[in-house]
């Protein structure tokens, strides 16, 4: 089974048709990350149409700000998602340093949720990579999915060694290096994703369809050289061994474990 780690379906509009179609035909389980309240509810709503879908609620570190006093509101959310994202932080794209800290206390609560509900959290890193890992450590998140990792290759190094699982997706297609961090990424700890719609709209203007994600394997098989069904393979072994024993996903892992 191929696994798509983090996807936004919500954001397909009028070709959200056509992308569940490819998910069932090519059988992608998609993780499929929330970025506030509202996308959250679409994609419950988008799951209810495909076993292959698993929404998650986060808030995105952009959003943070909306929502840095309205955190008891969403802890019913988060208590109800099976897993938690997308959060994180994002000290890069976001240039406003007054949005620094209403984005840490949002992801600090998300942390301290985690914990104590003991989900695995899938995160935005972009240019906050040393203050993300630093703060996995002090909450003791031990089951994360870092999404796009593009940093210091000795932040990646040390976020290997405290067990994090890392995406690669669709700008290792045309990056250097992105090829180089998926050359670090040991085999054990690796993760395919789109980040669709909207990954190959921003490198390329493009909009991204599920089918990509056969792509990524692909570039992943060729610059390790090994066969697409080694890495889908190996894909999935380790989605199922970040999930395995995770009450709130034992539906996930029977699936992976039928296909």
């Amino acid at each position: 089974m191929l696994i798509d780690a983090h996807a936004h379906l919500d954001k397909y509009g009028d070709l959200l048709d056509k992308a569940l179609q490819e998910i069932d035909q090519q059988q992608i389980f998609t993780i499929a990350t929330a970025m506030d309240v509202a996308s959250y509810s679409e994609l419950q709503r988008i799951s209810a149409r495909s076993d292959l879908i698993l929404p998650t609620f986060g808030i995105h570190p952009r959003r943070a700000p909306e929502y840095v006093n309205r955190l008891r509101e969403v802890s019913l959310l988060i208590e109800q998602s099976s897993a938690i994202g997308e959060i994180g932080l994002d000290f890069h794209w976001v240039d406003d340093s007054s949005q620094y800290p209403a984005q840490l206390k949002v992801l600090e609560y998300f942390f301290a949720a985690a914990r104590e509900q003991k989900k695995i959290v899938n995160l935005h890193t972009k240019g906050a990579e040393k203050q993300i890992l630093d703060l996995l450590e002090r909450h003791d998140i031990r089951r994360s999915i870092i999404h796009w990792y593009s940093g210091p290759l000795d932040i990646l190094r040390a976020a290997i060694q405290f067990g994090a699982y890392f995406t690669i997706g669709v700008e290792v297609l045309y990056s250097d290096s992105i090829k180089a961090i998926a050359q670090e990424i040991p085999n054990h700890l690796l993760l395919t994703e789109t980040d669709n719609p909207g990954g190959l709209k921003w490198l390329k203007g493009i909009v991204g369809m599920p089918n990509v994600i056969e792509k990524v394997g692909q570039a992943l098989a060729d610059l390790h050289g090994v066969s697409v069904a080694w890495v889908e393979q190996t894909v999935q072994e380790n989605l199922l061994r970040l999930i395995r024993g995770d009450p709130w996903l034992t539906q996930v892992e029977q699936l992976l474990l039928k296909r």
